[in-house]
């Protein structure tokens, strides 16, 4: 799966939170971001180029639907960062968030212990 540009993932993230609708419905969404009309339709067209995006034509307009989920980009997306910055390692990934002090001893506790939940079950 190709990586989107910033600009890309914000129209992207409209259309994940609106889900099938028209141009408008995500200038709406994007909010307080201000795209023209024009900018926003050319890369939704772009993100059906590169199959994130479908459309379907209701008369003389078309209502684009994501084409890929949120949480397989997300994912795959999280996965190339660790690959690509940290050696293939979660571990490295959040000793670097605790290092810069992103991640609480609170937040991983609570992580552990989701961790040990979906152990037991």
């Amino acid at each position: 799966m190709e990586q989107l540009t910033p600009h890309e993932e914000a129209v992207m993230i409209a259309i994940w939170k609106v889900g099938p609708g028209f141009v408008k419905d995500f200038m709406t969404a994007m909010y307080p971001i201000r795209l023209p009309y024009t900018t926003l339709a050319s890369t939704i067209k772009n993100l059906e180029k590169k199959g994130f995006v479908k459309s379907e034509r209701i008369a003389n307009a078309f209502r684009y639907s994501a084409k890929v989920r949120e949480s397989e980009y997300k994912k795959r997306s999280v996965n190339g960062v660790v690959n690509n910055f940290f050696s293939s390692s979660y571990k490295e990934l959040v000793t670097f968030f605790a290092k810069e002090n992103k991640i609480s001893k609170d937040e991983l506790k609570e992580i552990i212990n989701l961790i040990d939940n979906d152990e037991k079950q």
